[in-house]
C-alpha cells in the first residue's frame, strides 16, 4: 500500500473512532485536510515512537501474548491527539479509555482496508 493510501486509511480510521466512540471529538468546523494532517501525524509517531515502545514493553507483550500491543497503540495515538490538541487540529480525546478504543477502531478500519485491498506491508 503506498503512503498515500495508508494516510488516507488511517484518516477514515480517525474518523470513524470520532463517530462511533464516545469521547473521541472531532471539531466540524475543521476541513478534511486537518484530519489528514492528523493521519500524518499518526502515520510518523507509528513509524517512529511505536517500535520504540514495542520494544520497551516487549515482556509485557509476551506475557500477554501480544494484547499489550493494544495499550502500545492507545499511547501512540494519545501522542497523536496531544500533538493535535497543541496545534489546534480539531481531534481529541477525554480520556486513555476512549483512546484504547479509538486504537482498536483505527486498527480494524486497517485490517479491513488490507483485506479489502488486498495488500501487505
Amino acid at each position: 500500500m503506498t503512503f498515500a493510501l495508508r494516510v488516507l486509511v488511517t484518516a477514515v480510521g480517525l474518523w470513524a473512532a470520532a463517530e462511533l466512540v464516545d469521547g473521541i471529538h472531532l471539531d466540524p468546523d475543521r476541513s478534511i485536510v486537518y484530519l489528514a494532517v492528523v493521519a500524518l501525524n499518526v502515520g510518523l509517531l507509528n513509524a517512529t515512537v511505536r517500535p520504540v515502545l514495542a520494544l520497551l514493553s516487549l515482556p509485557l507483550v509476551v506475557v500477554t501474548l501480544g494484547l499489550f500491543l493494544l495499550v502500545v497503540n492507545a499511547l501512540t495515538l494519545s501522542l497523536a491527539f496531544a500533538l493535535s490538541a497543541r496545534f489546534d487540529l480539531g481531534l481529541t480525546s477525554d480520556g486513555f479509555g476512549a483512546t484504547l478504543l479509538a486504537a482498536v477502531v483505527v486498527s480494524i478500519v486497517g485490517w479491513l482496508a488490507n483485506g479489502l485491498l488486498g495488500t501487505r506491508r
